[in-house]
């Protein structure tokens, strides 16, 4: 068996774990993308 045979079936860890989150320590989320999207300039369409 190669390595390449191998690699197939290596499994790759998440870079952050839901302990890592907002929701992971029961919190709500602090993102406002929403509102920064919303105030965009019309110059950047």
């Amino acid at each position: 068996m190669s390595f390449e045979d191998f690699a197939d079936e290596l499994v790759v860890l998440p870079d952050t774990t839901t302990d890592d989150t907002d929701a992971g320590w029961g919190e709500r989320s602090s993102s406002n993308d929403d509102r920064l999207l919303s105030d965009r300039p019309p110059h950047w369409d």
